[in-house]
């Protein structure tokens, strides 16, 4: 079966899209409300794309037409977001976090998610997130008639929680399972990590 995406419909294509790029890291976005209270949501078209300046992307699309979320909204108002890298035993949280609340509403105090500071004076962090970035709005690039938003995030500082490092070769490792990443896939669908291969890279 071949896919010719020129004749199909755009919600077609976005599902196909998700069904068979998998499984997909998750970016929960925590930014600051006008109000202040703080919004957080799960993107899972992201990625990181650079190391120097060490960037991630997230492609942020729109809660309507000519509606734009919340999450883009004060991150293009403030210039700052905390990127967490939820766990399996986030699911829920992560699920409900992507409802639509009426703006300046926050997810956070919805769920009683607990945070505790990060960078000083700046967004705090969701305590029990073993992963953080803080990151700052870098540039983006529009696509789309909608547009569909490519924001790049250039990061600051990452919090990884004492649990998850273990020590490889005199430096600090991160501990995929003791992280326990919660990954996407297609529709309603998420996964866990499953078995570990490993390999070594040739010459």
């Amino acid at each position: 079966m071949i896919v010719d995406f020129a004749e199909i419909e755009a919600s077609q294509r976005y599902f196909l899209m998700t069904q068979a790029v998998l499984p997909r890291p998750i970016a929960w976005i925590l930014t600051s409300n006008p109000s202040g209270s703080l919004n957080l949501a799960p993107y899972s078209f992201f990625a990181p794309v650079c190391s120097n300046p060490p960037t991630l992307v997230v492609s942020m699309g729109q809660k309507s037409a000519g509606m734009e979320k919340d999450s883009y909204e004060n991150l293009r108002r403030t210039g700052e977001c905390v990127v967490h890298i939820p766990r399996v035993a986030d699911l829920d949280a992560v699920n409900t976090s992507s409802a639509t609340l009426g703006f300046d509403e926050s997810e956070v105090d919805q769920q009683g998610l607990a945070v505790t500071e990060f960078i000083a004076g700046g967004l705090p962090r969701l305590t029990d997130s073993p992963l953080a970035f803080a990151c700052h709005y870098q540039q983006q690039v529009d696509l789309g008639p909608a547009p569909q938003h490519l924001v790049f995030l250039q990061i600051d500082q990452l919090y990884v929680a004492e649990m998850v490092l273990e020590p490889v070769k005199q430096r600090q490792q991160i501990n995929a399972e003791a992280v326990d990443p919660l990954g996407r896939l297609g529709g309603k669908v998420y996964a866990g990590l499953g078995e570990l291969l490993s390999r070594i890279r040739p010459d």
